[in-house]
């Protein structure tokens, strides 16, 4: 599955992917007030304009990226109606021709873990039929309980296809409570970082593994020490634009050969119409907002990469 996001990436020349994480707050009055005139302001009348509000974006930049990565809990907030509006957005992005990472986190004892491997990535035994319950291309995924609750998710990936990207060191400022914790004289990140390497080294997609890290922009130094520890794992790296991190601080997370890091961007995109660079856009035109920010996005991550 890994060359497949390297490939989307060396076509489209764009080593990202748009954070299709929407809040209420992120879309424009006009379309929650046709959603809530036809479903009233409930559940399923928040689910359609999140749905209205990403099938927009998701028009207006689907040529331009290689993939998108929706976060599940943006969508579990409004119950089972999010929850038919998350598949829905997999299942259109599918048909744009990208590639999906689906922001879960999931991470649990072995059978619960086998259980979320096959609910997002794998398929399910109903009787004589098979179904895919998410059907995502990769999965983030938590490293907290060890090896028995990561190697499920590798088993579906080396039998489906798929991808990973376990969290080793995030973007978020209390990260360090536990990440940056010394064992034996090293930074737990750097452990964690070893043991994605040995389950990555069972799913090998040419020069790079299936089972990526997820590794935060915000800490440049950090990303420095984990690429050279990492050197055939891909990066999914949050933490570009609104959390404060930069093109500069990027560069380290890239192999020499360009490629070996897909970058996150979210609200910086979705919400792209309120920020005074796009305002010019207007409500009216959000998803021309997104598409203009993301030209502007790709444009500065190249210069690093």
């Amino acid at each position: 599955m890994i060359k497949q996001l390297m490939e989307k990436i060396d076509k489209t020349k764009a080593p990202i992917c748009v954070g299709l994480d929407p809040m209420l707050s992120y879309i424009p009055e006009h379309v929650t007030r046709k959603s809530f005139e036809q479903f009233g302001e409930t559940l399923e009348g928040a689910a359609d304009a999140i749905w209205q509000f990403n099938r927009e974006i998701i028009d207006c930049v689907y040529d331009l990226i290689p993939s998108v990565k929706p976060q599940i809990a943006m969508y579990e907030q409004f119950g089972l109606e999010g929850l038919k509006v998350y598949k829905k957005t997999v299942d259109y992005c599918h048909g744009k021709g990208l590639l999906v990472i689906g922001d879960a986190k999931r991470g649990d004892i072995g059978s619960t873990s086998a259980a979320y491997a096959t609910g997002h990535l794998g398929k399910v035994q109903v009787g004589s039929k098979v179904y895919s319950g998410f059907d995502t291309d990769f999965l983030t995924v938590n490293p907290y309980l060890g090896t028995d609750g990561v190697k499920p998710f590798v088993d579906v990936c080396r039998k489906e296809d798929k991808g990973l990207f376990v969290l080793v060191k995030t973007s978020n400022p209390s990260s360090g409570e536990f990440q940056d914790q010394l064992i034996e004289g090293r930074p737990l990140y750097e452990l964690v970082a070893e043991k994605v390497v040995q389950w990555g080294d069972e799913a090998m997609d040419g020069d790079y593994s299936d089972v990526g890290a997820v590794v935060g922009a915000t800490y440049p130094e950090m990303s420095r020490v984990l690429r050279k520890l990492m050197p055939h794992t891909y990066f999914l790296v949050p933490g570009y634009g609104a959390q404060g991190g930069t093109a500069e601080d990027l560069k380290y997370c890239f192999n020499a050969d360009g490629f070996g890091a897909v970058v996150n961007s979210s609200r910086g995109i979705i919400a792209a119409y309120k920020k005074e660079a796009y305002q010019r856009f207007g409500p009216e035109h959000f998803g021309d907002a997104s598409r203009q920010a993301v030209k502007d996005m790709v444009e500065d991550i190249n210069r690093v990469r």
